[in-house]
């Protein structure tokens, strides 16, 4: 499909294609931290590492507040009049506007924090670095090109950027005192990419200046606002826990804390991959009235979601200690009990991105949102107060799982309409039902191939006794070499996720059939209003 822009054209591909894309955006981003971590968190140390951390943390609020609710907002906005060029421009136009003016507040309100609190006023030239990553994620304005389903150009402009960004930080950062060059590195992909994307804009879009009355800023601030409060209770969840342990214990802890979340970002970057593509098409399918796209889209993503998240929460669990070792070292093993805990966040995660952000933001219906996310960050904050000073990185693990689950009760309950058909219900119980036994399945059999590989690699025999002694390695990851470990995380992984999958096309799982290709057609494909939904 083509559609006519004032400045050029654009084509809205598959949500396949577009999940594609976005998938292989996504290993990317798992794929690098993977590559960069080890080398990273041995290079900085734990309070390096955390200083970084912790400066990240501190501009991402005020990144939320230059952003305000703009980015989900923008993307629903301009999805639903896309195939206006007039009106998809005034839109882009409008929203760019009020994005500048809270821009410059939230800069200018960054600059004299920096400048009047001690500890951030130490390292001034840390927080100017990642004000410039604040200023320029800003104002790359990828709610349009999200909006319009650019995917390979956002994919593309990734990859390029990503892969300069991490070959900068190998060339550059050598010794612990190279904290603020790490920093940059990671602020240079970004800058990179939202440079790119300023430029672009104006090929997609008329940013020519409408006659006088024209804008209409006021239809879009009430639900920017009602997202930027979404969105300010949701970066409690990013960021609150690394900042109270920063504050109420040391920058240590916040290095095992940050180890821990890595590992679940990137599973939950993978977890959400499909779900990241859906809100231009749902919101698509509210214009169009196309409810019953819309609900089989919806219970094909929380499906989707499922069969992603508990193999993958299952499997880290189990090899939490190795994950640990091989990715960070031996000084970050007090990072594994708080793994164990938070991995399993990764399943309500998957869930609320779908129902809160895919359903009930397309459906207009983003203040339930706000409600939920504001159940879980109440409850995040006094479970922090609570746990971390006895608990450490551990409690704010801990803190972030409950929060997280009571955030996927409440949207659960406000979504009832949606959630409590037949066919809804029942497709995502048995989901849930079914990908939980295969993941369990799975469990036992890369646990006995861990113990095999253990006693090959370390000449253990595999007698009752040294059965015992391969357990405590799997356990502790003593007596092993990185490159030991590796190999045994290589063997558990290839068992693990070599056994679900052939237990799912064994079982002949319906979505498992869609994703290759051999299922009846389940995902949209083409011009939506026209056809069926099309294949996964």
């Amino acid at each position: 499909m083509r559609d006519e822009g004032q400045r050029g054209t654009f084509k809205v591909h598959s949500v396949r294609y577009n999940f594609v894309m976005n998938l292989l955006l996504t290993v990317l981003n798992t794929i690098l931290p993977l590559i960069t971590f080890p080398y990273v968190s041995r290079v900085l140390g734990a309070d390096g590492y955390g200083k970084v951390n912790f400066a990240i943390s501190v501009s991402n609020y005020f990144y939320l507040a230059a952003c305000l609710g703009i980015p989900t907002y923008g993307i629903r906005a301009c999805a639903k009049v896309r195939d206006n060029p007039g009106l998809l421009s005034q839109t882009v136009q409008e929203i760019l506007i009020i994005n500048s003016v809270s821009l410059v507040l939230s800069m200018a309100a960054y600059a004299g924090m920096v400048l009047m609190v001690p500890r951030l006023a130490q390292d001034k030239v840390l927080y100017a670095i990642e004000g410039i990553n604040v200023i320029f994620n800003t104002i790359g304005s990828s709610w349009v090109f999200q909006a319009l389903e650019q995917y390979d150009y956002i994919t593309i402009r990734s990859l390029i950027f990503k892969v300069m960004a991490v070959a900068a930080m190998f060339l550059l950062v050598h010794t612990a005192s190279d904290y603020r060059i790490y920093a940059a590195t990671i602020v240079f992909g970004g800058v990179g990419s939202n440079t790119l994307n300023v430029i672009r804009l104006h090929h997609l879009v008329s940013l020519k200046r409408l006659p006088r009355g024209s804008y209409n800023f006021r239809r879009h601030l009430r639900p920017i606002f009602i997202l930027f409060a979404q969105s300010a209770m949701s970066s409690i969840f990013a960021n609150l826990d690394t900042v109270m342990l920063g504050v109420m214990k040391n920058d240590a802890e916040v290095g095992y804390y940050t180890t821990a979340v890595n590992v679940k970002l990137m599973l939950t970057s993978i977890v959400t991959s499909l779900g990241n593509v859906l809100l231009p098409r749902m919101s698509y399918y509210v214009r169009q009235g196309r409810r019953d796209l819309f609900e089989r889209l919806m219970t094909l993503a929380l499906s989707a979601s499922l069969l992603m998240s508990l193999p993958l929460s299952v499997y880290f669990f189990a090899e939490a200690t190795d994950s640990v070792l091989f990715l960070a070292g031996s000084q970050f093993l007090p990072a594994v009990p708080g793994m164990r805990v938070i991995i399993f966040a990764v399943i309500p995660i998957g869930l609320t991105g779908i129902i809160g952000i895919q359903v009930l933001t397309a459906l207009d219906r983003e203040l339930q949102v706000l409600v939920s996310v504001a159940v879980g960050a109440v409850a995040d904050f006094v479970l922090n107060l609570a746990l971390i000073p006895t608990q450490g990185a551990t409690g704010s693990a801990l803190a972030t799982l409950i929060a997280e689950s009571l955030v996927l009760v409440t949207q659960l309950y406000l979504a009832r309409d949606l959630l409590n058909k037949p066919g809804v219900r029942s497709g995502i119980l048995g989901s849930l039902l079914t990908y939980l036994g295969l993941s369990t399945t799975s469990g036992v059999c890369a646990f006995l191939a861990g113990t095999l590989c253990t006693g090959v690699i370390t000449g253990i025999p595999l007698t009752p006794h040294g059965i015992v002694q391969c357990t405590v390695s799997i356990l502790t990851g003593s007596g092993l070499s990185t490159s030991q470990i590796f190999l045994r995380l290589v063997v558990t992984g290839v068992v693990f996720f070599g056994m679900y999958a052939l237990q799912l096309l064994v079982s002949r799982d319906s979505l498992f059939l869609k994703a290759l290709g051999r299922g009846k057609r389940g995902l949209p494909e083409g011009r939506q209003e026209d056809q069926d939904l099309g294949g996964l």
